[in-house]
């Protein structure tokens, strides 16, 4: 139909675009493809830009903070969106530059701003600790200018979704949406720790390597090839006590590991910067994006649920979104041993920009037409929109362990135990899982075949399914389990095995025996004792084929991913002399062990 039109002298290039433009939202509207409206929707005639380079942004206590500004070239006022990063602004080889020009291209203008105390930034860099007042101040000081129309948008990921979510809280006046992907929202719960354990290759990997200084410092120092063996990585993460850990890379201390290592539990120190203390203070739209693989998953769930049951106001709770893919952090199409086809890479600048579009210029692009949650199923490798997550109609399916290492429906008939030796000195090596960036641990869902053999890790395996089961929520494990010790870990994985036996983790999760009365209520064990342990393993979305297998993996450590837990009870870091620790996994009528699966409706 359209090339009809083409044919046609009187009918212009501009009405073409507009009548297309309107043909995809119509399309969009009434449910037809939603990738076609990424595709098709308004690509504007791009702009002549200019940068304006080491401009100055005054802080309310005085310290300036520098920003690269992009901006098209002509005079007007844009909406304006503002990236806020630790890592310098003028990074290379990163694609951000090329991001924020081609941002400027489509008529937004960018403020691209070191944070305080990191590389043209005045300041002490301390993390987490100024990023709410510091982003407000940006945000309104970019209001201001006189090329921005008052119009504010956040975006950026990881570190740099984190300050968004500080700047929101703050609710600064201008502020009109914001996109904060693979992004913590407790930085104690969903990035130093889980279930209370130390968050170890990651933690020091960014924050001792990376961080402690004004630039980052060239990570090839511990794990290039000509690391100095005394230096490398793998050595000195198996140094104790974790507390002095960072002098045995720098011979010095570094301020904020010796504060992480001492606020143990999600104490004041750790509320204080944590951002789903103040969801309700959330007053915009927001679109959370992550990896089931990242490392920062629990953020990307928390922080839509958080805005979408708690936001400040109906818009902000009505038109906060979600997209989760099988990635890590950051979008790709293979991730650990699988590949997911090609609809699994989607990019995130195409989010990012439609987002935009909608919030800032007001195009009707049909974004408030599509479900809110956009979900990758791993089995099948396709996506679906759903209106909420959990899902709405989610069952939760408890699947029993039982005796000789068997995984059913059923409650176990009788009493048994399982029972295995841990000992910190001979930790479980991190096998893939959620985990990123730099640490010396391949991430996502890698074939479990280098565990095989271990003492330290017991299986219990299903029957061969025989019909589809689809996933897709929050995973849990219900453990009825005892120690020895004053304290041990619990870690947990559920894995899809395939015919053929590969076996590849799709959830994790751990727990830190002494956090089972809540993360901010540490106690002891009494030894011998079994407890009723609630171990969070965040969330998937999967469909387990039929001749495949579920299979719940239990241990005691994944190192260096977490730090060992020396079954001794000594505070986080203090612990030098590590305990071999006797573990009993309960099945049983009265104490019945399983993991809880969120159940949806199939394909």
């Amino acid at each position: 139909m359209y090339s009809e039109y083409l044919r046609r002298s009187d009918f212009p290039a501009g009405a073409f675009w507009r009548w297309l433009l309107k043909l995809v939202t119509v399309l969009t509207a009434a449910g037809a493809c939603a990738a076609a409206a990424l595709l098709f929707c308004a690509e504007p005639e791009l702009e002549q830009i200019l940068i304006d380079h080491h401009r100055s942004i005054p802080m309310r206590d005085g310290v300036a903070l520098y920003a690269d500004v992009y901006r098209p070239a002509r005079a007007g006022r844009f909406s304006a969106v503002v990236v806020r990063t630790p890592y310098g602004v003028q990074r290379e080889n990163t694609g951000i530059h090329e991001n924020l020009i081609a941002l400027a291209r489509r008529g937004f203008a960018v403020v691209n701003t070191d944070c305080r105390g990191r590389y043209e930034s005045g300041g002490t860099w301390e993390p987490f600790r100024n990023e709410g007042r510091d982003g407000y101040d940006v945000i309104e000081w970019t209001a201001k200018q006189p090329w921005s129309n008052g119009k504010v948008a956040t975006q950026g990921g990881s570190y740099l979704g984190h300050v968004q979510w500080a700047a929101g809280s703050e609710k600064p006046a201008s502020l009109v949406a914001m996109f904060p992907a693979v992004a913590s929202t407790n930085l104690y719960a969903n990035w130093v720790t889980q279930g209370g354990a130390f968050r170890l290759s990651f933690n020091f990997g960014w924050g001792v390597i990376r961080m402690p200084f004004r630039i980052m410092q060239p990570q090839w120092y511990f794990t290039g090839p000509d690391a100095a063996p005394e230096l490398r990585y793998e050595r000195i993460l198996a140094h104790l006590p974790l507390a002095t850990m960072d002098e045995a890379a720098y011979h010095h201390p570094v301020q904020h590991w010796r504060d992480w290592i001492a606020h143990e539990s999600y104490d004041a120190y750790w509320k204080a910067v944590s951002d789903e203390e103040r969801f309700r203070n959330i007053n915009v739209p927001v679109h959370t994006q992550g990896g089931w693989f990242d490392i920062f998953l629990a953020g990307t769930i928390n922080g839509y649920t958080g805005v979408r049951n708690y936001g400040a106001t109906e818009k902000a709770r009505r038109q906060s979104r979600v997209v989760i893919g099988p990635w890590g952090h950051g979008p790709s199409r293979k991730y650990g041993d699988l590949d997911f086809g090609p609809d699994a890479d989607r990019k995130l600048v195409d989010y990012e920009r439609r987002w935009h579009d909608f919030h800032l210029k007001g195009l009707d692009n049909g974004l408030d037409k599509e479900p809110p949650v956009q979900i990758f199923y791993m089995g099948i490798n396709r996506w679906r929109g759903e209106e909420n997550w959990p899902v709405p109609g989610t069952k939760s399916v408890s699947w029993y362990l039982q005796e000789g290492g068997k995984l059913s429906r059923e409650l176990p008939k009788s009493a048994s135990t399982t029972g295995y030796r841990y000992d910190p000195a001979d930790p479980v090596p991190t096998t893939g899982g959620n985990n990123c960036c730099g640490t010396p641990t391949i991430a996502g869902p890698v074939d479990q075949a280098p565990l095989d053999g271990r003492k330290d890790i017991i299986h219990f395996q299903s029957d061969l399914l025989t019909t589809p089961v689809t996933i897709a929520g929050p995973v849990s494990m219900k453990l009825y389990a005892a120690t020895d010790g004053h304290d041990t870990d619990w870690m947990v994985k559920l894995i899809d095995v395939y015919p053929g036996g590969k076996a590849y983790p799709m959830a994790e999760g751990i727990l830190r025996a002494r956090f089972r009365q809540g993360l901010d209520k540490p106690a002891l064990l009494t030894p011998g004792q079994t407890y009723d342990y609630k171990i969070d393993m965040v969330g998937t979305a999967v469909v387990l084929q039929p001749g495949h297998r579920i299979r719940v993996d239990i241990t005691s450590s994944n190192f260096p991913q977490f730090d060992r837990n020396l079954n001794t009870g000594d505070p986080l870091g203090n612990g030098t002399q590590p305990r071999v620790a006797s573990q009993t996994i309960w099945h049983a009528p009265d104490k019945p062990s399983a993991i809880v699966l969120p159940v949806v409706r199939g394909f």
